[in-house]
This record gives C-alpha cells, structure tokens and sequence, in this order.
C-alpha cells in the first residue's frame, strides 16, 4: 500500500508541475496557429516574379489572353498540368485557382447532372456512399457532406488505404460511387501510396458499379522534402493497362507551389470524362483566367525549373519538419504518450494521443493560445471513433513561433495523458 501511495504522491505531484508550466503559457497571451496547410510568407516570396512577367505581353497561343474563351486552358498550361500529374497534355483540362473547386463541380456534374446524362446521375439511385480513407483531408469529406453523399471511412495504412476492405465492400455495395485519395504525402498521414495499392485502386473500375469515380487528388506530386523522394506509380498507366480510364480522375494545382490564392489548378482524365465535364463546366463559365495561366507556363517553365523551385521550397519547409520531431521526440519520445508520423514531404504531421484524448489536448492547447484543427476534422462528420488523431501543420508559422507552438502542445499531451491516468 506504502508503494502505491508514494507513487500516487509522485504522479500528483507531476501534474501540479506540468500545470503550473501550463499556466505560465497561458500567462504569455499567445496567439499562435497550426490548423491549415498554408505556405509560409518565405515561400510565397519564392513566386513574386509572376507579378509582372507577362510584362505586357497578352498574347499567346494565337489568343488574345484578355478575352473570354478556351474552356480547356492554354495547351501549354495543359502540358504543365500533364507534367504535374505524369499524363498526356490531352488528358487535362486547366481550371482557375482552386483543384478543390475543380472537386466540388465534378462531384456535383456525377452526383446530380450524370457523367453521361441525366439518366445517369448518382442521386437517381438512391443512397449514395462514398469511401473515405481515414486519417483524411476534411475538405473532401466536406464536399460529400454538402452534397448529401454518405461517407463510409475505411482505413489507411502505412502504403495506402486499406484496399483488402476497399475492394470487399465495392463488391458488396453498388452504391458506392468512389473513393477519396491522396496518393502522395496524404494528407495528413504523409504516406506515399505502394505501387501495389495504386495497381489495386485502378483495378476497383473492374468490380464497381455503374459510375464509380476514384477522386485523386495528387496534390504533393512535387513536395519534397529529402533527396531521395518516394515515386509514385502512374494510376493513369495502371488504369490504361486495365482498361478501367474512366474510373479515376487526377487533380493537381500549384497552389503550394507559387501563390496559394492565385495558382493553376488541373483535372485530369480520359478523354470521354474531359468531354462531358466540359459540357458541365460551359454551363458555369466562358473560361479560366488564361492571364495567370501563361504566368505560370513562363514562371514555371519545365521541369528541371519546377525541381529548383521546390528545392528552394524545401530549404524553408524541412527545417520547419524537424523542429516539430525533435520537440516531440524531446518531450514525448519513449514516454508512451503518443506516437506521430514522420512524412518524406506534403505538409503535415499527423499526431496520435491515447485513446479518448486528442479532443482535450485540442482544447488544452486552445486555452493557451495555440489554435489547432479541432480534433476529429479528419474523419467523416468529424467523428474519430477513438478520439486520438490531431493533425499538426508546421508551415505557416516561423520557427520561434513554432518552437512555442509545440512546447504548448508536448506539455498538453503530458497534462492530459496523465490526468487520464490519474482519474
């Protein structure tokens, strides 16, 4: 009893301690950020030539750049989607700024207009239901809500979603209609899909039913953060090997490449998915902004300019990457107080608490004046079954700021972890 009792007084003891080191950050009135993947201010000054580089020159391509038209996008700025996502140029349609929006109307021209007709819209079926694997990006999950579209998490793993339950229940259930990806540095796990599970994932248009759509989002192609990146197998080629083209569709942008509000953003697919979303899409604009297009084909030229550009992104980013982990790894590392990835590239890190505290870690860190996304906001309607996933975003904030971040945030996760233990 004596035992138990001293080391009751010792873990009280401790909680007085880390309080009171909590009550001192909240003391500071800090204001600090880590809940979206937004490109640091140094980054964003990378791409400030782009202001001014048409330089007066508004015509290209045989167009004048000013003027409504070209619905598909300039054929070189097709070519530099077609770069971005390992696809012929032909295959992509150029949108304006945002691949999120190019998302959104697809989901919406499938689910209520119909990928070939009217006839064959998703809503005409009935429940609608859509795979999501999990840890995953809330603003996909976003789109199937506000579409009525009901989300069926299935769950990642270090190669990719879980495909043994994928195929299972695409079999099982006609009536679901796609699958979100990201297929490198998936946000927010940061794993890169195995050459396995992108095989697996083209092969899902062969046992679906009518109309099933991959979403895949690939939009860390070019993210790095090593050397000696992972490579991503072509979905496009493993589709066109199986004959099941029409079942995925690739989006990319370079929002976290030049500017984040005034990139380029691409779709790309087969030519009979191009045709008809086009006829979604002339119904809703006369054309993309083909000026800010050419600003990217001259800024970003090809692809040993894009390299260099993402190098230079990378020296501003790692170091942001590696103050996160040795801070965690300080803090928490072999305490078993949680566990956290550690991605080659893409923008976040994902954070695991005990089962039953991240949703109190959140809060914690919020009162002392570090703001992070709500616990949960990875998984469909925002409910993690076991409540221990938080995603952490080290890009935005400068180093010092982030250092007080994650010195918040490790001694959050001690706070709560050991007043889960002592209730």
């Amino acid at each position: 009893m004596s035992q138990n009792t001293d080391n009751l007084a010792a873990l009280q003891a401790q909680e007085q301690a880390l309080a009171a080191r909590y009550a001192e950050f909240q003391a500071q009135g800090l204001k600090l950020d880590l809940t979206r993947g937004k490109p640091g201010t140094e980054q964003l000054d990378l791409s400030n030539p782009l202001d001014g580089i048409l330089n007066g020159q508004y015509q290209a391509e045989n167009t004048d750049l000013r003027n409504y038209g070209g619905l598909d996008g300039l054929a070189a700025a097709k070519a530099l989607g077609g770069l971005l996502l390992n696809v012929p140029a032909e295959n992509v349609l150029v949108g304006g700024n945002s691949s999120l929006t190019l998302m959104y109307h697809y989901l919406l021209h499938a689910h209520l207009f119909g990928l070939r007709g009217a006839g064959t819209a998703w809503n005409r079926e009935g429940d609608v239901k859509f795979l999501c694997p999990v840890p995953g990006y809330d603003r996909h999950f976003g789109i199937c809500e506000a579409l009525g579209i009901r989300m069926l998490p299935v769950p990642m793993t270090d190669e990719g979603p879980d495909m043994d339950r994928v195929e299972t229940l695409v079999r099982q259930d006609a009536a679901i209609k796609g699958l979100w990806c990201v297929p490198k540095y998936s946000n927010p796990t940061g794993c890169t899909y195995s050459d396995t599970v992108v095989e697996r994932i083209a092969a899902l248009g062969k046992i679906a039913g009518n109309g099933f759509r991959v979403m895949y989002d690939n939009a860390y192609s070019v993210h790095d953060l090593t050397d000696t990146p992972p490579v991503l197998a072509s979905i496009f080629q493993a589709c066109r090997d199986q004959g099941t083209e029409d079942s995925v569709v690739q989006f990319a942008s370079t929002s976290k490449m030049t500017f984040a509000g005034a990139g380029v953003a691409f779709v790309a697919t087969s030519l009979a998915n191009l045709a008809a979303f086009k006829d979604h899409l002339g119904v809703a604009t006369i054309g993309p902004d083909k000026l800010n297009q050419q600003r990217h084909v001259l800024w970003l030229k090809d692809a040993d300019t894009i390299q260099q550009l993402m190098r230079q992104h990378a020296a501003l980013i790692k170091p942001k990457f590696d103050c996160v982990q040795r801070i965690l790894e300080q803090g928490l590392g072999n305490r078993n107080l949680g566990h956290w990835t550690n991605p080659d590239g893409g923008y976040f890190i994902s954070f695991y608490t005990h089962p039953g505290l991240a949703t109190e870690v959140v809060k914690l860190a919020g009162e002392a004046g570090v703001k992070l996304t709500p616990a949960g906001a990875a998984f469909p309607y925002g409910k993690d079954s076991e409540d221990r996933h938080i995603r952490l975003s080290p890009t935005f904030p400068s180093i010092n700021e982030l250092e007080q971040a994650m010195e918040v945030f490790v001694t959050c996760v001690q706070l709560a972890s050991l007043r889960q233990h002592l209730d």
